[in-house]
């Protein structure tokens, strides 16, 4: 499976909401983001008909509409049934095809997965909306013998059989991926990296910020560690320019810090689209500690319902700190800004306001991720005289902020590192006594 290219249709807007104005602003930009021309809307606000989701008669309107505008597809931003999506298919003209949100989604993920992990992500998540499609069939067919009932396709016996036989193949090799890039978090932190993790919705501004929290892009590591080191990150104006996860390290004076940028959540996503791509998300659950990255030129009740919805999602397996950060600053004045603060300070307190785009206050943010992440650890090793003692002062230089070292009959150092690089060092140093010991 490749990454696909983005449509060129000519999409009709459809959404019914059981009260209040149906905003569509979200759902054109997804279809722009996915390569569609819209060029109409319609809207309802009703309960939903179980035939039709939309009224019959809005039915009739909305493909009224795809005749006037030319249109070749209906994005829908609710989620249809089989029948339904039959039952208005029926009103269309031969070839209109109906995109749900959920499949619109899909689409956009197809377009932006390069990566092995990303296609396999796609793919699980195409498979898991397909299931419940392919288990009607099923269902009807055995129940009417009519292979193909209310247009649904043609019944095939083995095709449910099938896909869940490739979701187990493809989540067999996600963990292999996933137990990879563990085995690569726990050697940079064995290198004396702390971890930080961006989320957040799309178009938040993680990708900018990333370009501003990083350093130069000439980063001296092992290949291996740092496959995902990216030598950019987009920063565009559209949903999904992140679907799997850049790396960089940042521009911190004394810690070594990477930040990964991961795929950007959305609103109103179903339980197995996200589950599908939870080996994604698992670069957040295990970091030192999470950024969670708001527009906050957005209102006060869009944010507050995002922050709801990534707390939900990051609480269930993450235990690092979480900081959020008001990014766009420079989209507010100030009193905008302490009215937005102060109405969030129950799921954002004490948040860093920042702006990505000119770079103010940035350097607010870099002293707040140095507070928040594990405190450095001081220690004082007194090494033997061996032929690899330099060796490991040298390691120790590299991987440490080392402060005073004495060279006499024994080497002093005393320097200040991660937990776990101070371990290590102690287990050198043992090693160099023991060595010395057994000469």
């Amino acid at each position: 499976m490749t990454a696909t290219e983005p449509s060129t249709e000519r999409a009709v807007i459809a959404k019914r909401v059981d009260s209040g104005h149906p905003d569509t602003a979200e759902i054109r930009d997804l279809a722009r983001a996915a390569g569609y021309e819209v060029v109409g809307e319609i809207t309802q606000t009703r309960t939903e008909d179980p035939a039709y989701h939309f009224g019959e008669g809005k039915a009739e309107t909305l493909a009224h509409r795809v005749v006037e505008t030319d249109a070749t597809a209906i994005v829908c931003d609710n989620q249809l049934g089989p029948y339904q999506t039959f039952n208005i298919g029926n009103k269309l003209p031969e070839g209109v095809r109906i995109v749900d949100r959920f499949r619109l989604i899909l689409e956009i993920f197809g377009q932006r997965a390069q990566t092995r992990k990303a296609q396999l992500q796609v793919e699980l998540a195409e498979l898991r909306y397909e299931l419940p499609r392919a288990e009607a069939k099923a269902s009807l067919a055995k129940r009417d013998e009519r292979p193909g009932f209310m247009g649904l396709g043609e019944y095939d016996e083995s095709r449910e059989r099938d896909i869940k036989a490739r979701i187990a193949r493809i989540r067999d090799e996600l963990e292999q991926i996933e137990q990879t890039e563990e085995h690569r978090r726990e050697q940079r932190r064995e290198s004396g990296f702390d971890l930080v993790a961006m989320a957040g919705y799309t178009n938040a501004g993680k990708s900018t910020l990333l370009r501003r929290l990083a350093a130069d892009l000439d980063v001296d590591e092992n290949e291996d560690l740092h496959r995902d080191l990216e030598t950019t990150a987009e920063s565009e104006d559209r949903l999904f320019t992140t679907l799997g996860t850049t790396t960089r390290k940042a521009d911190m004076d004394r810690r070594d810090v990477l930040v990964t940028d991961t795929v950007g959540f959305i609103s109103d996503l179903p339980h197995w689209l996200v589950e599908s791509f939870k080996s994604t998300l698992d670069a957040v659950y295990r970091a030192d500690l999470v950024l969670l990255v708001v527009d906050v030129g957005e209102s006060v009740e869009a944010i507050r319902e995002k922050l709801v919805t990534s707390h939900d999602t990051l609480y269930e397996r993450n235990e690092a700190p979480i900081v959020t950060v008001l990014n766009k600053i420079d989209t507010v004045d100030e009193a905008e800004l302490e009215r937005k603060r102060d109405a969030l300070s129950a799921l954002a307190p004490n948040p860093v306001a920042v702006s990505a785009r000119t770079g103010e206050n940035v350097d607010s943010l870099r002293e707040r991720i140095h507070a928040e992440l594990p405190e450095f650890q001081d220690e004082r090793l007194v090494l033997p005289m061996t032929d690899d003692t330099m060796s490991v002062v040298s390691w120790i230089h590299d991987n440490a902020n080392v402060e005073t070292v004495d060279y006499g009959d024994q080497v002093v150092i005393e320097f200040e590192a991660r937990p776990a690089v101070v371990e290590q060092a102690r287990s050198k140093a043992s090693e160099l006594v023991e060595a010395g010991a057994s000469a």
